[in-house]
């Protein structure tokens, strides 16, 4: 049986890279674990006028590399575990794109479904409050995640404003465009993924017009997924699910449609051009391209078996296990790892963040153009270090692959510096 703990897992998956590339052990030890754990009670004045106590999370994995960057999730079941797993994801992540980031990730225990605009506002400025003198343009950049937007970010932005005294624009990413946010930085991360997904469907000789694809997922980057599959490749969406349900349709799902389905009832599974399906048969579905743009762990030792797609675009972070890894490599699945597929997001922070400090803003042409040039670069990288690998004999997946380029990175960097 698994254990589903995401810290336990990035960390099973650092190791099974540290093995392969045989890591030097004191760099091993440093890279197991965060560099800095920050936990804030956050006190917030509700619309009842009644004081509520909110838990707070920021934890920076590494540094060595930059400035920590990483999101900001408020969600009811957030976790201290889920938050470190995610700070050392980012640290790949950032690494693996050759950005001059280490990783970092915050988030917040609570219901932002049941809280007022106000409410979710006063929580906002409560926790850059709590965190004040660990964030900043230098430091720690958070950005957008779950459950978190644009809108948020403006108001941790002016709040940390007034307590600095000054403006500090890039203290921050995922803004509005109104106080410097970058254009295309709004579908950033599904952007990347296509990039990632034209070239692997190159590599693979499959031609994506006629491909036919399941998104589990249709939140932020699962729908711009689905909209950009359409519009880039002219491919074929056959099934959509969300955390209420999914639907299939053969003949392919119409984006629009769709869309209105969802904003209306507020899930897909209430669409119906299509029959009804669970989660489970969506993931197993006979498709050409699986995207998984949900949550965590959904392909496991348990299922692995059953997927049949040909490529794994992971758009979410950490959706295939460690035993589930194994498993799809032997079965020949393209399984391209999150940090690998989902990195647009935040190479579209850094470009936001550049941005700020320069004080000039690039033409929406200019950032796409700059992203597919990276997200390509990363590919082609991984792709090498695999073939790599096995021309010596030993057999890895792209994860692995992707993980001792991105941990050499900043082991070495580590060593530069003189910390090991």
């Amino acid at each position: 049986m698994e254990d589903k703990n995401p810290f336990i897992m990035a960390q099973e998956q650092l190791d099974q890279a540290a093995a392969l590339m045989e890591l030097d052990e004191e760099a091993h030890r440093i890279l197991r674990e965060p560099q800095r754990i920050i936990e804030v009670n956050i006190p917030v004045r509700m619309d009842d006028n009644k004081v509520r106590l909110f838990r707070g999370f920021r934890v920076l994995h590494n540094n060595a590399r930059g400035p920590g960057k990483g999101g900001i999730r408020f969600h009811p079941q957030e976790n201290l575990d889920t938050i470190k797993a995610l700070a050392s994801w980012m640290t790949w992540k950032n690494s693996l794109a050759d950005l001059p980031y280490g990783g970092a990730k915050g988030g917040v225990i609570c219901d932002p479904k049941s809280m007022s605009q106000r409410e979710i506002e006063r929580l906002s400025r409560g926790y850059i409050d709590s965190i004040k003198d660990f964030v900043g343009k230098d430091i720690d950049i958070p950005a957008p995640d779950v459950y978190t937007n644009p809108q948020i970010m403006a108001w941790m932005m002016d709040e940390y404003a007034k307590i600095k005294g000054y403006n500090e624009f890039a203290m921050i990413t995922g803004k509005p465009v109104e106080i410097w946010g970058s254009e295309g930085r709004g579908n950033s991360t599904a952007m990347g993924a296509m990039y990632i997904l034209r070239e692997a469907a190159r590599l693979l000789k499959i031609d994506l017009r006629s491909a036919k694809i399941a998104i589990q997922g249709f939140g932020n980057a699962g729908m711009f997924a689905f909209e950009l599959v359409n519009r880039m490749f002219g491919s074929k969406v056959i099934a959509v699910s969300d955390s209420k349900g999914g639907i299939m349709n053969e003949e392919g799902i119409n984006y629009n449609e769709l869309l209105k389905v969802k904003e209306r009832s507020g899930s897909v599974s209430d669409y119906n051009g299509g029959r009804k399906i669970t989660n489970e048969e969506l993931l197993e579905s006979d498709v050409d391209i699986l995207i998984p743009a949900a949550i965590e762990s959904q392909v496991t030792e348990a299922n692995a078996e059953k997927i049949r797609a040909k490529i794994i675009l992971e758009l979410a972070n950490g959706p295939v296990t460690v035993g589930a890894d194994r498993i799809l490599s032997e079965k020949g699945i393209m399984d391209l790892p999150d940090f690998l597929v989902n990195s647009g997001g935040v190479i579209g922070s850094y470009f936001e963040w550049v941005q700020n400090i320069q004080g000039y803003y690039w033409e929406t042409d200019d950032f796409y153009s700059k992203l597919d040039k990276i997200v390509t670069r990363s590919f082609n990288s991984v792709v090498r270090m695999k073939k790599e690998y096995e021309d010596k004999g030993r057999r890895i997946t792209y994860r692995n692959a992707a993980y001792i380029i991105a941990v050499d990175r900043v082991a070495k960097a580590m060593k530069a510096r003189g910390w090991y």
